[in-house]
């Protein structure tokens, strides 16, 4: 037993928290990677966009792989605006309007969008309308993108931020060493807190992009059926 665990007596319970939530965190990171490239191949297929996918990257950091995320989303986020800017310049204002009204029946969305598709994206098949109304129409561009980002900016600015992904495969002390630099009780519970707080976050965040990619991946499966 380390001294440290002597001086300690909870610090065992502590670590294997901590390589709980570590694992945890990496699961929804890699869950979210699955999501984004889901979308991104989406965009591509049907709305002409070249987004390229991304893939963990297991020799580098939890920041950096936030930061690959990151920027795919910010890549999406811009080539679904890019479409927006594209239909507001080429509809009638109280057209465009409704594109974005709740109440607004969406196949009537569609039909609009299907006025000025064949400009916007050349030979405009219904699924990509469908995909585009669904982009524009709903949260996810919006607040789920947003909230999303901000959450692993957060946890790349954080103290997980420098750990590497593959720390798991090196043992508790490395994992401890990596983390803290030392075990003493106090580190180890504010790394505890850190995980749980950030986790709680970015698992619903998490949740609900998913839930958003899986709405419009379904409707295009339904529409290509």
């Amino acid at each position: 037993m380390a001294l440290s665990d002597l001086l300690y007596p909870d610090n065992p319970k502590r670590r294997q928290e901590l390589i709980h939530l570590h694992q945890e965190l990496l699961d929804c990171m890699s869950t979210n990677f699955r999501a984004t490239n889901e979308l991104a191949g989406v965009l591509n297929e049907h709305l002409g966009c070249t987004i390229t996918h991304i893939q963990m990257r297991e020799s580098s950091t939890v920041k950096e792989n936030c930061d690959i995320i990151i920027q795919a989303m910010s890549e999406i986020q811009r080539q679904v605006q890019k479409i927006d800017s594209d239909l507001k310049e080429k509809l009638e204002p109280v057209l465009y309007q409704k594109l974005y009204d709740i109440k607004e029946p969406e196949l009537e969305k569609i039909a609009i969008a299907h006025k000025v598709f064949s400009i916007v994206l050349g030979e405009a098949t219904s699924t990509a309308e469908m995909v585009a109304i669904k982009l524009l129409g709903s949260s996810l561009m919006t607040l789920t993108v947003s909230k999303l980002v901000s959450l692993l900016v957060q946890i790349g600015a954080s103290v997980l931020g420098g750990i590497s992904i593959t720390v798991l495969g090196l043992g508790i002390e490395m994992i401890l060493h990596a983390i803290l630099g030392a075990v003493e009780r106090n580190q180890l519970l504010t790394a505890v807190r850190s995980y749980e707080k950030h986790l709680a976050e970015f698992k619903a965040a998490s949740e609900k992009y998913q839930r958003a990619i899986s709405e419009v991946t379904s409707s295009v499966r339904q529409q290509v059926q």
